[in-house]
């Protein structure tokens, strides 16, 4: 449960995904000053709406208390996300427990007692995590991790202590977290660790006792730590080559077994059991193409029981035969597209979610012991009823034979036969993802349904340094951001209009954080290649970025000195000047729009500010959107509702695609326009309604 919370947590302000593709020529810019028609006849009210797609799900994230006789699971209440408690076999006699009103309840959990629910707030986006632990039964809820300014992790909870849990705080050196034991009753705290050491992660015991930690390397390796009495003793060392690729995964419940995903001296990343003691090695699974992606473990000893690769699509992996019977019957109610997303004290009982492109994610409970299941929910409930489309996995050769996993939605009218391409070519948006240590999934998702739904193709790419597959396609993105990380991109449109999907004037690049940088990227190094762009918190500037990164973030500086390039050296600030958008404003002449949060600790305001003001300073038209309560993206629902508004009327005037006016949804919204609110379709006369309003 603690590698649960601690994963959601670390990548629930993660970077966004965008977009990105070439066309050769395309609609002149706007011209300074000039408003933006209305286009009333791409207005189109009859579309998906934004809010079914993009707003609060129904019910999210459930997971089964440790005894099975309660459900927990993430609802709205007034529009805002909270955590809601009720009896497993009846999800619609569940109430809420907690009371935020602000930017809402993104993560919840059971504590092993069943007797507490945690969950974790920031402030406006700051990224400084707090715990809370709020009584289901009282409906009161404690933060126990009350420091301004610092930021708290979990790092362990336990079965056999269920009133207390470890977690690692930064208040002492903003830095590095020290290791702390906080009873979940009272919020008091006692000091496990001091850290000193500069350790970035822990893994601990069923008694809550660290047995291993991890810390990162000049060279941008990794080197593990195993505690041995009252000192830490190395026990494996990564080197910079193996450092995307290899993850611990955990220890059993004794704390004497480690489970790593492990690419050394291979090309993907398999699941190996390490005996702590000895150092013994064994390997469990593993993939020719793929990194180990996911398990279940069993939950009295901690030991997996099955794991999953993903390339295309997920397949699962039976390791031990007890647990043959539940995946056959997992797999005739969702084939492949499952995970086990909780289970109960004696693991007798789980909560599975499957998967679909077209449709919404349903959760089922499962008895072993029967191998029954029944339905408790779906998250949004409203797609079963809306023409959803496929997704459809592509594999594209870049120009130097790299396979480039990808996945392309098609609107529905264009492809009839169902058989992914379209009977003519139609618009295109690419979509980057962020990271850029990350990667596109199969699966729902509500960009690429929106996009289609507006009459485009929708085409994400796995570029080189996306994570995932092999180690050496991670590492050939190494220095290549503007790069080759770039031409993998160009090479996926290049692609698409070879194929008759997209023509080559109406392809737009959209993303976010990483994606965000590869759409100005593209507008300023392929001026000619795009028809506009749609930057969400994307540096400008490698060198201003590189430069303001936030204090815990300062164990990957080596990883950012060796896959982007050495701020610290004057040789590497001009590699990185070089590679930056900011320096070739002058070369932008497609419509781009710019969406950025206030708060945003990862990619400063002052990134988006100065795009935006050299742009204005040559007479280069753009429309920047800032939301002041917002950090590295987009979190409480009606800033994505408003901000999508605003990006499909723009998409409507370089691609020609169609548009659903504002209506209400900028209510509830945050956003500012600073800049060239006039060069979109209604936006100036949304906004005023929205300011009088």
């Amino acid at each position: 449960m603690s590698r649960v919370l601690r994963s959601t947590l670390l990548s629930s302000g993660l970077m966004l995904s965008a977009c990105s593709g070439p066309a050769k020529s395309g609609p002149a810019p706007v011209e300074p000053g000039s408003p933006a028609t209305a286009s009333t006849d791409r207005a189109d009210p009859t579309l998906i709406p934004r809010e079914v797609l993009f707003g609060n799900p129904d019910r999210t994230q459930p997971s089964l208390s440790p005894d099975g006789e309660r459900l927990l699971y993430i609802a709205p209440v007034d529009g805002v996300a909270n955590a809601w408690v009720g009896p497993a076999d009846d999800p619609s006699a569940a109430e809420p427990i907690t009371h935020d009103t602000n930017r809402g309840i993104r993560l919840a959990a059971w504590t092993w007692g069943g007797d507490r629910v945690l969950y974790i707030q920031d402030q406006a986006g700051d990224e400084n995590w707090h715990i809370y632990a709020v009584d289901p039964a009282t409906r009161e809820a404690k933060d126990l991790t009350p420091f301004e300014g610092a930021r708290a992790l979990p790092v362990a909870l336990s079965r056999t202590q269920p009133d207390a849990m470890l977690v690692g705080i930064n208040d002492r050196d903003p830095r590095y977290q020290d290791v702390y034991r906080l009873d979940l009753k009272t919020g008091e705290r006692t000091l496990v660790l001091k850290n000193e050491e500069a350790f970035v992660e822990f893994l601990a015991d069923e008694e809550l006792k660290l047995r291993v930690a991890t810390k990162a390397l000049p060279d941008g390796g990794q080197e593990y730590f195993v505690r041995k009495g009252k000192k830490w003793a190395s026990f494996m060392k990564v080197d910079a080559d193996d450092a995307l690729s290899t993850t611990l995964y955990g220890l059993d419940r004794a704390g004497t077994v480690l489970y790593v995903g492990d690419s050394r001296g291979r090309e993907t990343a398999v699941l190996v059991r390490y005996e702590l003691a000895t150092g013994t090695s064994t390997v469990l699974a593993s993939d020719d193409e793929v990194n180990l992606s996911g398990w279940i473990s069993d939950v009295e000893t901690g030991r997996p029981l099955a794991v999953s690769f993903d390339r295309l699509r997920p397949r699962w992996e039976v390791l031990d035969e007890s647990i043959a019977p539940d995946m056959e019957v997992l797999r005739g109610l969702a084939g492949e597209d499952f995970n086990v997303v909780s289970q109960t004290r004696d693991g007798k009982r789980w909560l599975v979610a499957q998967h679909d492109d077209a449709g919404p994610v349903r959760y089922y409970r499962y008895d072993r012991t029967t191998r029954k299941t029944d339905l408790l929910m779906t998250n949004r409930p409203a797609l079963e009823e809306l023409p959803l489309v496929p997704m459809h996995p592509v594999v594209i050769e870049s120009r130097d034979g790299l396979p480039l996993v990808s996945y392309l939605t098609l609107p529905r009218q264009s492809d009839p036969d169902g058989d992914g391409r379209p009977t003519q070519p139609v618009p295109m948006v690419l979509k980057v993802h962020g990271g850029p240590w990350a990667r596109n999934h199969w699966g729902y998702d509500p960009s690429h349904q929106w996009l289609a739904d507006r009459g485009y193709a929708v085409l994400s790419v796995n570029f080189r340094g996306s994570t995932g597959f092999t180690k050496s396609f991670a590492n050939a993105g190494d220095h290549e951001w503007a790069g080759k990380m770039h031409d993998d991109l160009l090479d996926a449109v290049e692609w698409a209009v070879a194929e008759g999907i997209a023509p080559r004037d109406k392809v737009a690049i959209m993303g976010g954080s990483y994606g965000g940088y590869a759409t100005l990227v593209a507008l300023t190094f392929t001026p000619d290649v795009f028809a506009c762009g749609v930057d969400v918190v994307g540096p400008s500037s490698l060198v201003t970025l590189l430069q303001s990164i936030p204090p815990y973030w300062a164990a990957l500086k080596a990883t950012f000195t060796k896959r982007v390039g050495d701020v610290d050296t004057e040789e590497g600030r001009a590699f990185l000047l070089e590679r930056s958008p900011l320096g070739r404003v002058d070369a932008i002449t497609r419509p781009l729009l710019i969406g950025q949060g206030a708060n945003d600790p990862r990619v400063k305001q002052a990134e988006a500010d100065q795009i935006v003001a050299a742009m204005k300073e040559r007479g280069i038209p753009v429309t920047y959107v800032l939301y002041p309560d917002e950090g590295h993206g987009f979190a409480r629902p009606p800033n994505t509702t408003s901000f999508n508004a605003v990006t499909e009327a723009f998409l409507s005037q370089c691609l020609g695609g169609r548009y659903q006016p504002v209506g209400n949804d900028f209510e509830g919204s945050t956003l500012t326009v600073p800049e060239g609110a006039e060069h979109v379709p209604g936006l100036v006369e949304a906004l005023a309604e929205h300011e009088a309003g």
